[in-house]
């Protein structure tokens, strides 16, 4: 796979798309794509939509619902240019969700600024 986000895919809202068009591209690490595709399954619709609807609109703000901190050392180190430190999302008790956002990500050659999430790992399993 090559592009500009290689290797990371799309990440859909689990049970279908928000009411409002989402302020950042919400984006999955190829290797957690299954684990993104099972999310709902495993966390519940309702937590699952709560979490896309957070790192759609607003990353960079605490969520409204569960808790989130940001990583210190090597761990939240950004791995983008213009990137946030990683935020370690915990949905519901099953699991960590690791991200960082870039406001104005530039994407391949000539790619034009846009705000973009990127879902780096996911821990669906107990603490």
């Amino acid at each position: 796979m090559t592009g500009a986000y290689s290797p990371y895919e799309p990440a859909a809202r689990p049970g279908g798309h928000p009411a409002e068009k989402p302020r950042y591209r919400v984006l999955v690490h190829r290797k957690f794509a299954r684990d993104w595709d099972a999310l709902a399954k495993t966390v519940g619709l309702t937590s699952a939509q709560q979490f896309y609807d957070h790192v759609a609109f607003t990353p960079d703000k605490p969520p409204r619902i569960n808790s989130s901190v940001i990583m210190r050392g090597k761990a939240g180190t950004p791995k983008f240019v213009g990137a946030s430190r990683t935020v370690h999302y915990e949905i519901s008790g099953a699991g960590r969700i690791n991200y960082q956002f870039v406001r104005e990500y530039r994407g391949g050659a000539s790619g034009d600024p846009h705000p973009v999430v990127f879902i780096l790992t996911i821990d669906l399993g107990s603490h």
